[in-house]
C-alpha cells in the first residue's frame, strides 16, 4: 500500500514537472520577474487611458528581440524603432525613427516630475540622445538594449543609468497636436544607422 502511494506521489510529481517545463517552453517571452511586470500593469490604472493603454502595449512586447533598423515585432525592434511603434499603434502618432529627433519633436519635463508614458534618453554611444526607452513608473522604464538582447524593464535609478541619463520628453497624449503628425513627417529622415543601433554603445 505505501508502494502504491509512493508510486502515485512520484508519477504526479513528474508529470506537474513536464507540464511546467512545457508552459515556459511556450512563452519564451515571459519575463523572469512576473512580480514586476504585475506592478507594472497596476501603474496603469493611476494614469490617463491613453498613457495606460501605451503602457499596456508596450508591456505585450516584453522578450522581443532587438534589431538594428527594425520597426515591427516579426523583424525586431531597435530602441527608437519600438517607441516610435508603441505610439503609432496606441495613438497613430508616427514619431521619427530616430532617438534625438524623438527628443527634438516633443516637450522637456522635468525629471522629479515624469509620467508613464513619457520618453527617457541615454547616452550610451557618448553623444547625447542616443538612447531611448518609455518611462513605466516607479523608476522603471521599457526599451530594447542592443544587439544580442530583447525588450526588457530595467530600473533608471541603477547607476549605469544614472550616469547616462539625458533627460525626458513627453506626448501630450490628451492634446495631441497637428504639429506633432507634420513635423515628425518633415524630420523623419532616412534611418541612420550611426544612431539607435546598440552596436559598440556600451549598453549592457
Amino acid at each position: 500500500m505505501k508502494f502504491i502511494r509512493f508510486f502515485y506521489v512520484l508519477t504526479s510529481t513528474v508529470l506537474f514537472i513536464c507540464a511546467s517545463a512545457s508552459y515556459a517552453q511556450s512563452d519564451q517571452r515571459a519575463p523572469n520577474d512576473q512580480g514586476l511586470v504585475n506592478r507594472m500593469n497596476n501603474v496603469g490604472q493611476g494614469v490617463s487611458v491613453q498613457a495606460s493603454e501605451l503602457i499596456s502595449n508596450a508591456m505585450q512586447f516584453l522578450g522581443v528581440r532587438y534589431h538594428r533598423g527594425g520597426t515591427n515585432e516579426a523583424s525586431g525592434f531597435d530602441c527608437s524603432g519600438f517607441v516610435r511603434a508603441m505610439y503609432e499603434k496606441t495613438v497613430g502618432l508616427a514619431l521619427p525613427h530616430n532617438a534625438s529627433q524623438q527628443a527634438a519633436v516633443t516637450d522637456k519635463v522635468d525629471p522629479n516630475e515624469l509620467q508613464p508614458g513619457d520618453l527617457v534618453f541615454f547616452n550610451t554611444m557618448k553623444h547625447a540622445f542616443s538612447h531611448v526607452g518609455i518611462y513605466l513608473g516607479d523608476g522603471k522604464f521599457i526599451h530594447s538594449p542592443r544587439t544580442g538582447s530583447a525588450i526588457r524593464i530595467e530600473d533608471m535609478r541603477e547607476a549605469y543609468w544614472v550616469r547616462r541619463f539625458n533627460g525626458a520628453r513627453r506626448v501630450p497624449l490628451d492634446e495631441i497636436d497637428t504639429k506633432y503628425f507634420v513635423h515628425s513627417i518633415r524630420v523623419d529622415l532616412p534611418y541612420n544607422s550611426k544612431e539607435d543601433s546598440g552596436i559598440n554603445s556600451g549598453i549592457r
